[in-house]
């Protein structure tokens, strides 16, 4: 089985840069699911029926979720009828799930979805919840999307479930990180970064963050939309729940040559 993540998709040039280039990876890298976090997807904040229906067009199988799954209340209706999942550590009686089990002919993937604590809503503690959630798991491959700001928190989670899954990737922060690598046949790492404006603040214009820290009060920000795209996935393979190869690809405006990283491995 062999699948691709895409980190949180931002506004209006995340939704054009991922619908550019989802089938062309598909075909490139024979993937049999797309993944992504889609959040920030409309207009930076939430999720539309409309930009969620034309992510799912595009070539995304499930959509993933974090602190601003909720911003578009239409959404949670939703939930029970498309491939969108939330945090599953939100309380009892929030709208939609937490887990996602993929099938395609002989492959499948199991997609938890779940919140950290730093600097994030208040939700259930995500280190207990995991247990419950991967019960939900119907197969031995699982991804797991950790929508978390500390890479501390990220990191101890990874620890934490170091061989007991497939993937563990990191979202929220909207910055990549470079420490993608497997160990007990867990591919993680900390923040597989956004897709959307390059240039500016996080995928938004730099003018209101610029302002919010000049004044010390809060600009509204908006979306960045005159700007260099950039175009991240964590493309992992796996057999029988074990991942044996991870790389991270990144299409950039003004760039040719598509990006690759490859994973650290440290098993044998």
């Amino acid at each position: 089985m062999r699948a691709g993540f895409i980190g949180d998709i931002v506004g209006r040039a995340g939704r054009k840069i991922v619908s550019e280039n989802v089938k062309k990876m598909r075909d490139k890298f024979g993937l049999d699911f797309v993944i992504a976090n889609c959040e920030n997807a409309s207009g930076g904040f939430g999720l539309s029926a409309q930009n969620a229906a034309e992510l799912l067009e595009c070539g995304i199988d499930a959509i993933t979720g974090g602190n601003h799954s909720f911003d578009k209340k239409e959404i949670g209706s939703l939930m029970d009828s498309l491939p969108i999942i939330r945090p599953y550590n939100h309380f009892a009686g929030t709208a939609g799930k937490g887990v996602i089990n993929l099938k395609r002919g002989e492959v499948s993937l199991s997609v938890i979805n779940l919140m950290g604590h730093y600097a994030m809503p208040h939700t259930n503690n995500a280190f207990l919840e995991v247990q419950n959630a991967l019960k939900e798991c119907e197969s031995q491959n699982v991804l797991i999307d950790f929508h978390a700001e500390a890479t501390s928190e990220k990191n101890a989670i990874f620890g934490y479930l170091n061989g007991q899954v497939s993937a563990i990737f990191g979202t929220h922060t909207h910055v990549g990180t470079d420490d993608l690598q497997i160990l007990n046949h867990t591919a993680y790492a900390s923040d597989v970064g956004l897709s959307g404006a390059f240039d500016g603040v996080i995928g938004m214009d730099k003018e209101a963050p610029i302002k919010t820290f000049l004044t010390g009060f809060k600009h509204s920000f908006k979306v960045n939309e005159r700007c260099r795209r950039i175009f991240q996935m964590i493309v992992f393979e796996c057999e029988e729940g074990r991942c044996i190869d991870a790389f991270k690809v990144r299409v950039i405006d003004g760039i040719d040559e598509m990006q690759v990283q490859n994973a650290l491995k440290f098993d044998k």
